[in-house]
């Protein structure tokens, strides 16, 4: 089994001691407003054994005070709301906002809300899930179904490495339903030149010990693989990436005649030029299962039924990105999809806005 729990726990104390023990400066305290908000549409056409057609289409909104109390510490209160457009609700969910930040040179430990993305990040519909995982391990959709998380997270930029590393509560155990939370690591070795070494761990987990309410069950994957990368001919930038995948899907820990082993092989080359994306991705899997993870990539059906096949999937998509102002970005993307033998389309409408005023 993929040890979760382990390495989750020490998220909060390895980051907290690694950006405090580099001190903190003297500032004055200073105050801004903050609205960011996640404008989406995504539409899917499909019927197939796997993966059911669906529209998402809503917004998510942001509305926070951020407090600088030094120039390593912020604290941000506010409220969250996102709206799905034709829904009776005015808003489908509700959250405040809390979360204390400590940035470092290289780092920032968040610990509460974790921060919204940054428009200038969008780039492909195949790179919109909430923390850029490959779509096999956590679909893109989640960051409109799922758009609030809260936990803990460290982020590192440096020279040769970069990471998100993260725990994000989804559920507490109550007496009608286990706890259960997502923990993951996606992060990227870059020696030098055009080679690096992308990495990602992600692990779905149900339990808790408060209340026996249901199976104490896990979902994780391990992915390792390199990444090429430049500017070949005229083009803004290419790369290649090759990718071997290990999932273990558990069900129910008191039933291991359910548990099932898979890998699997993720390929994806892209190039873009002046705001154009182009991309293709070739997947192969064995008894790949993944929670949360993409079902045109598994290995189980819609109707619960294990595919004891060989999986095949592919994509082609085209993205053009538009930086309409600073903190303003739009995306409209269109892919097709091989699932099998099926071919289906789909399409996405993204923007992203965020801006800060400054109070004092």
């Amino acid at each position: 089994m993929i040890p979760c729990c382990r390495w989750s726990r020490h998220i909060l104390p390895v980051g907290l001691f690694v950006l405090l023990s580099c001190g903190t400066a003297d500032a004055q305290p200073s105050l801004a407003l903050g609205a960011d908000v996640t404008f989406y549409g995504d539409n899917t056409e499909f019927r197939n054994p796997f993966r059911e057609g669906e529209t998402i289409f809503g917004a998510a909104l942001r509305l926070s005070a951020i407090s600088e109390v030094s120039d390593r510490i912020a604290i941000t209160i506010g409220a969250f709301g996102n709206q799905r457009f034709g829904s009776d609700d005015g808003f489908e969910l509700v959250r405040p906002i809390l979360s204390l930040t400590v940035s470092g040179r290289r780092s920032r430990f968040v610990f509460g809300t974790f921060p919204v993305r940054s428009p200038e990040t969008l780039s492909g519909p195949d790179l919109d899930g909430p923390h850029r995982l490959l779509p096999p391990i956590q679909r893109e959709t989640l960051a409109f179904d799922r758009p609030y998380e809260a936990g803990l997270q460290w982020t590192f930029d440096g020279a040769h490495l970069t990471h998100d590393m993260w725990l994000e509560w989804q559920r507490l155990n109550t007496p009608e339903h286990r706890e259960r939370f997502d923990g993951g690591f996606n992060a990227r070795i870059s020696p030098g030149g055009p080679l690096s070494f992308p990495i990602q761990v992600h692990i779905v987990h149900e339990g808790g010990q408060l209340f026996s309410s249901g199976p104490v069950a896990d979902s994780g994957v391990i992915s390792a693989g390199l990444r090429i990368a430049g500017s070949p001919l005229s083009l803004d930038s290419a790369a290649l990436e090759l990718i071997g995948l290990a999932s273990r899907f558990v069900p129910n820990r008191a039933q291991d005649n359910r548990t099932r082993d898979g890998g699997a092989f993720f390929g994806r080359a892209e190039v873009e030029k002046r705001g154009w994306r182009a991309h293709l991705i070739v997947w192969r899997g064995k008894n790949f299962i993944k929670e949360e993870g993409d079902p045109n990539y598994q290995s189980i059906q819609r109707v619960g039924e294990i595919y004891r096949g060989t999986r095949d999937y592919a994509e082609a998509g085209l993205t053009r990105t538009f930086q309409l102002a600073p903190g303003v970005a739009l995306a409209a993307s269109g892919r097709l999809h091989r699932i099998e033998s099926h071919y289906e389309y789909s399409y996405r409408v993204l923007a992203l806005t965020s801006l800060r005023w400054r109070v004092r």
